[in-house]
Order: C-alpha cells, then structure tokens, then sequence
C-alpha cells in the first residue's frame, strides 16, 4: 500500500510532534531561577509562556477554571492526528493511533504516582465521577454522604439513584470560607451514619476554590469503612499533589481544566484492588473485569483527543507544578490585594495558601452575579463565571499562566468601579 507522505513518516512516531512553541520554553526555564516563588513576577517568563498560546485579541478569559485553552503545540498535535486519522479511520486511527493511549496512561500514572493499570482515560471529571457514583453497589436506604457546595452534575447522579433505587443522598452544610480544615472534617464526621456508603468529597470546590483536606477525609473514610469518591476536576495540575498525598482510592478529574490538554479529556484512578468491584459506566467484555481500561468502553472516540494529552504534560512538566503554582497564587493576589479594603466588596474565598491557589469568588454586595458578569464581559471584555447559592452569591475568578499582571489589574480597577459606583 502506498501512503502519503504525512501518513508514512507519521507512522513510525505517533503521538510525538513538537513545535517552535517547546523549543523557547525550554530557553526559558534553562534560563529561569530554580525557585518557584522569584519567577512568579517575571514577566520577560510569562510572557514567553504566553506565545505558547494562540488567545483571542480582545477577551480576557477568567473562566479557565471551567475550560482553559490549550497551548499551540496541544492543538497542533491534535489536528495533525485528525487529519492523518480521517485518511483512514479503519487503519490509521484503530491501528494506529489508539494504541498510543498506553503511553499516555503511563506518563498520566507517573505524573499521579500511581500504577498503570489503576489511570482510564476518560472525558471529563463528570463521566469520571459517574463511573463511581453508579457503579459502587448501594442498596436501597443506603446513603451517599456529599455536602451543600458540591457540583450540581454529581447531585443529579445521586438523586437519579435516590429516584430508581432508593438510596438517599445526605448533604452536610459547611461554611463557605472555613476558618480552619477541622470545620469541614467535622462536617462530614456528623454526617456519618450506619447506612452511609459512600462519600463523596470536592478537592477543590468548584464554587470558590476551597482546598479540601482531603487525606484527613479519606482516613476517616477508611476508619468506618467507607469509600472516599475524589472529586478533583480543579485541583489536578493547579499545584503539587500525589495520590499518597490524598490517600484516596477513587480520583477523578478533567484534565481540560489545569493540565490544559484538550477539550473533552479527564482520568479516573481507581485503586488497583477496587477495579473489579466497581462497576463501568458502560457494559464492557466480561474478561475485563479486572481491567483498568473496561472504564474507557464508550464506543467509537477520537484517538488524537487522548493523545494529545502527552503534550499538555510535556508543556506543563518543562514549566513545573511548582513554578505554575507560584505564578497562580501571584496573579491572585495581585487582583484580590486591591481590592481588600474597597466599599462593598466580599470575598467567599479564604485566602490563606492551604485553602485556595487560583481560584477565587468575589462579590459586589447588592449586585447579582450575573448582572456583573455581563457588565464585566460588555464594558472591559472580561469573563467570569456567575455563582448563586444559598449560601453565597459572587463571581468566580479564575486567571491562569498565560494571564499578563496588566489584564488583572483592569479588573481589580474595573471592580473598584463596581464596588464604589455600581453598575446600573
């Protein structure tokens, strides 16, 4: 068989590209000081790390905690694939390139400090989660222990159990911006009961960005023989962590969030010894039982959407989880520092470093979030996300790497306008 040019030189290496992008990365951290905190405010760095992405001109994105873009060299990966898979599914795509997905379990697993055959590669933190919610086996009158602030997807999987099976959710209430971690370890504890079989536990809240300590509610987990279920959709990536760290032996997250690989791509870990318990989302082989990989049964899929990933850790393991962190926590407190002692604003996010990184929501009091949301995005080309609970109300921010001081700084100005002279 004849192939094109692109499809035979292709085909000896994969899932391997690497583009100009790369190449002056790595100048700048040959260049970088080896600490994490003195780099965060250079700018001459950042800015390289920033034309490592193709951004839109004008808009200035604080929505990265929901989706963040990819850098080039990830989006040209992916196309490449595309294209060269669309020249022959049957062969290029299924023999090919699927394959490759075993290189980028093995990175995924050492970047985890996990074993290979305990990472699936999913597509989200949703299908993730999922994969556990309904397939722990429950019997009716069982419950699932979560708390008031929990993502609302994971919600509707726990009350469509409750609706087919009987089960019953448990919701604790727990302070939006605790004091202290032994608020929200207390929280869970009391609402341990004999029929709890479940807990399922936000890394990261979604609303605001609080740090969970999630070790202590695994440990707690572990002591009445529950199951700890891991929600880390925004915490992977967002600053240095291990699964020895959590102790946890279910961990699902998006990896579309802060590894910045591409849209539509996510990790499930499960405990080696707890595969063959839990149930898949969909049906696979019988001989996969034990298998890892009965979690990636979905059907036909894009082979390049998970491949694509190895460049998004590549690119995220040259800057340094560490580095990444320390410039987050940087542009965080650039906006939020001016805006401390303004009239009318409120902060729903501690912000001490063992609570919070990145993410952080603010309210204008008297003002509803998604009012400010779109006086934001229409006066100064800014998005956030609206929040609206019971519990609070605000909009959530979320800068990340490629974010100049500049673009941050026209927020902290344009909510001190919000804040002193309202918006109407």
């Amino acid at each position: 068989m004849e192939f094109p040019n692109d499809v035979a030189s292709y085909s000896s290496t994969p899932a391997s590209f690497r583009d100009s992008s790369l190449d002056e990365v790595e100048k700048l951290i040959s260049n970088a000081t080896s600490a994490p905190e003195l780099n965060s405010s250079d700018e001459d760095f950042w800015q390289g790390i920033r034309n490592a992405f193709t951004l839109h001109p004008t808009t200035i994105n604080f929505n990265n905690g929901g989706c963040s873009p990819s850098p080039r060299v990830v989006c040209e990966s992916l196309k490449r694939q595309i294209d060269v898979a669309n020249q022959g599914p049957s062969i290029f795509m299924w023999r090919d390139l699927d394959p490759e997905i075993e290189g980028v379990r093995k990175r995924l697993a050492a970047f985890f400090g996990a074993d290979s055959e305990e990472i699936a590669i999913t597509r989200n933190a949703s299908e993730s989660l999922m994969t556990c919610l309904f397939g722990l086996p429950m019997e009716s009158g069982d419950e699932i222990l979560t708390t008031t602030l929990d993502y609302p997807r994971m919600i509707f999987a726990i009350q469509q159990r409750e609706k087919r099976e009987g089960i019953k959710m448990v919701q604790v209430e727990i302070p939006a911006v605790p004091k202290s971690h032994a608020e929200l370890i207390n929280a869970f504890e009391r609402g341990i009961t004999s029929r709890t079989k479940i807990i399922l536990v936000s890394h990261v809240g979604f609303m605001n960005g609080q740090i969970f300590p999630v070790r202590e509610i695994c440990d707690l987990g572990r002591k009445h023989g529950i199951p700890v279920v891991v929600d880390g959709a925004h915490a992977f990536a967002q600053f240095p962590f291990q699964q020895k760290d959590l102790g946890c032996d279910y961990f699902a997250t998006s990896l579309h969030k802060w590894l910045m690989a591409p849209i539509g791509t996510g990790l499930l870990y499960v405990n080696r010894k707890k595969v063959a318990d839990l149930w898949a989302l969909m049906a696979p082989a019988l001989t996969q039982t034990n298998d890892i990989r009965k979690f990636e049964e979905i059907g036909t899929h894009q082979a390049a959407v998970h491949n694509a990933i190895a460049e998004a850790l590549t690119f995220h393991e040259m800057i340094g989880t560490e580095r990444k962190t320390a410039r987050l926590r940087y542009l965080r407190s650039r906006w939020t520092e001016k805006l401390v002692d303004v009239p009318n604003i409120r902060f729903h996010t501690n912000l001490d470093a063992d609570h919070s990184c990145a993410i952080c929501t603010v309210e204008v009091v008297g003002t509803k979030p998604g009012e400010l949301a779109s006086w934001l995005e229409k006066n100064y080309q800014i998005v956030t996300a609206p929040i609206e609970h019971v519990q609070f109300n605000g909009i959530r921010v979320t800068p990340q790497i490629y974010t100049t001081p500049a673009e941050v700084d026209r927020f902290a100005d344009a909510m001190i306008v919000a804040g002193t002279r309202g918006i109407g």
